[in-house]
């Protein structure tokens, strides 16, 4: 009788003991196809596939961010000309290196920014000190907005259509030639 007992628990044991291993295997194996696509090009971790392409901006309301007002999914609805929406971080290295970017855009597309999960001062303090390329800036302290969006990490960019439409997203800094190939002229196309 003791054998028939025995034999259910030592099976349960193997399998919670093979577990791990399993999981573990699974992991390996998916890290190995990735950097197999990266060395034959077909993997860039930048790019994301923002499932929200297309689609109006989510809803939302978000606080002021000093100096500037804050802005929800009501205001880029009602908009006639293109913004920039663009995630940012005081604690964020990449998003120190855009910011020169940002600024030599700013006279030629309006730039919303949202500070994402940043002390208020932090945020301010950064702004300060980079310059400020934004028209409009709110605060995302809790970070679900940026999940409503499909963030996932600073900086990103989106660009917004005329009623609220997301047209654009980079999951990126903004450099030079993606500033001058890609986003002015679809934001110019967008006025239209």
């Amino acid at each position: 009788m003791s054998d028939k007992i025995a034999q259910p628990d030592l099976t349960r044991r193997r399998l919670l003991m093979a577990a791990p291993l399993v999981v573990a295997g699974g992991a390996g194996i998916a890290f190995w196809q990735m950097l197999s696509g990266m060395r034959q090009g077909s993997f860039d971790p930048h790019d994301i596939k923002a499932p929200a392409l297309n689609r109006p901006v989510p809803d939302f309301t978000l606080p002021d961010q000093s100096p500037g007002q804050g802005f929800g999914a009501a205001d880029l609805r009602t908009l006639k000309v293109p913004v920039l929406v663009n995630f940012f971080a005081s604690w964020c290295i990449p998003c120190v290196a855009e910011m020169p970017q940002l600024n030599a855009l700013k006279d030629r597309l309006p730039i919303w920014g949202i500070a994402y999960k940043d002390k208020p001062a932090d945020a301010q303090g950064f702004v300060h000190r980079a310059g400020n390329p934004y028209a409009r800036i709110a605060s995302d302290l809790s970070g679900m907005t940026a999940i409503d969006w499909g963030v996932s990490g600073v900086p990103e960019s989106f660009l917004i259509g005329p009623g609220g439409v997301i047209r654009w997203h980079s999951a990126a800094a903004l450099d030079e030639a993606t500033m001058h190939d890609i986003l002015l002229p679809l934001a110019a196309s967008l006025r239209t």
